[in-house]
């Protein structure tokens, strides 16, 4: 049998790379005259840069940028020609988040495309996800360039501010060049299903001040432009998805764009069963994540897909409905505490288990 393995990251354990091995060690165990085709994902959060990389080759760029809270990191682009790949969560990722979302600034993904504009990309992809910011992409378009009467750095804390932004400094910046934002989700800006709404409480807003920052946000969007705020991904990885395409920037859905890179719908095609995996399994995994966006080519090309997870989450109505026909639970498998403490074993013996039922 030839079985095609497309996870994403099992976020603060394991990366796609990482998930992909792990998977075909244990399958291998049982069925080692199986040929697997290990075929890591990302829907634009964390690894997106890794994973395409693997899949396109290309040379990285290594730069410093700021963090969040003003810290230096290091971050990478990521060029394949005169396009550059940039992965958004390596300079405001979840993971960097050393205070409040509300204090956090987007300006070093501006840095972030300000390196690739001056190493001659013509094109720069953004993958959005995995951000612990909330500013709309304020960050961003003041490292490009942009001017405001308020102060635009400094998180979402300071946007009640700002009633003025010239765009025109930044857009000239980008002169020549396209942008496109790759999100993992199709949320707007603000509103009860808006940037903070949804994705504030895991960034540490607090439940009762979310309408305020959610204010401060409908501020700052009426200063650039309120109808991109509505667009869908503008409220992508904090509302950086409202800065991009304010810019002019185009929407991909991340993990289709990541699907035709590594050319996953010819690989799914000579597969007899193709695997996913990530580290929840739950009905939000339809909001342009790896496991839906990879059972939709497996559904395609007329091949099963199962998951392999660190949590299941969902009922097998709900599993039907994502294009999953089972999925596997990790911490069912070997209990919480060896699932973190050895994600990559613990991950092999799930898939060596998985591959009793699918592999001939």
């Amino acid at each position: 049998m030839r079985i095609l393995v497309a996870p994403d990251k099992f976020a603060g354990t394991l990366t796609a790379v990482e998930a992909a091995d792990a998977i075909a060690t244990g399958w291998g165990r049982h069925a080692p005259d199986d040929v697997l085709d290990l075929a890591p994902m990302a829907d634009g959060g964390p690894g997106f840069v890794d994973v395409l990389q693997a899949a396109l080759g290309g040379e990285l760029l290594g730069v410093t940028v700021q963090a969040p809270h003003g810290d230096q990191v290091p971050a990478t682009v990521l060029f394949v020609e005169d396009t550059a790949y940039v992965e958004s969560a390596q300079a405001c990722g979840l993971h960097l988040l050393a205070g409040g979302a509300e204090l956090g600034s987007t300006f070093g993904v501006g840095q972030l495309l300000l390196a690739a504009v001056e190493s001659g990309a013509r094109r720069i992809v953004v993958g959005l996800g995995g951000s612990g910011t909330n500013d709309g992409g304020a960050g961003l378009l003041a490292a490009l360039g942009a001017t405001s009467d308020g102060i635009l750095d400094s998180g979402a804390i300071t946007l009640d501010t700002v009633s003025k932004v010239d765009l025109a400094p930044a857009v000239a910046v980008l002169e020549g060049v396209s942008l496109v934002a790759a999100t993992d989700v199709d949320i707007p800006l603000t509103g009860l299903f808006g940037a903070t709404k949804t994705f504030g409480p895991q960034k540490g807003i607090p439940e009762e001040r979310l309408v305020e920052v959610d204010g401060w946000l409908e501020t700052f969007a009426a200063a650039v432009d309120r109808r991109v705020a509505l667009e869908k991904g503008a409220g992508a990885a904090g509302g950086l998805g409202f800065a991009l395409l304010a810019l002019g920037a185009t929407r991909e859905p991340g993990i289709g764009l990541v699907a035709s890179a590594v050319d996953l719908a010819a690989r799914a095609r000579l597969a007899d069963v193709v695997v996913t995996g990530e580290g929840a399994f739950d009905f939000s995994s339809r909001s342009g994540k790896v496991p839906y966006g990879v059972a939709e080519v497996a559904a395609e090309a007329l091949r099963p897909c199962v998951a392999l997870a660190g949590r299941v989450l969902v009922g097998a109505r709900e599993m039907r409905a994502l294009g999953i026909e089972s999925a596997y639970s990790l911490v069912d498998l070997v209990g919480e505490e060896r699932a973190f403490a050895d994600p990559a074993g613990s991950l092999a013996d799930l898939a060596e288990r998985v591959a009793r039922t699918w592999s001939r």
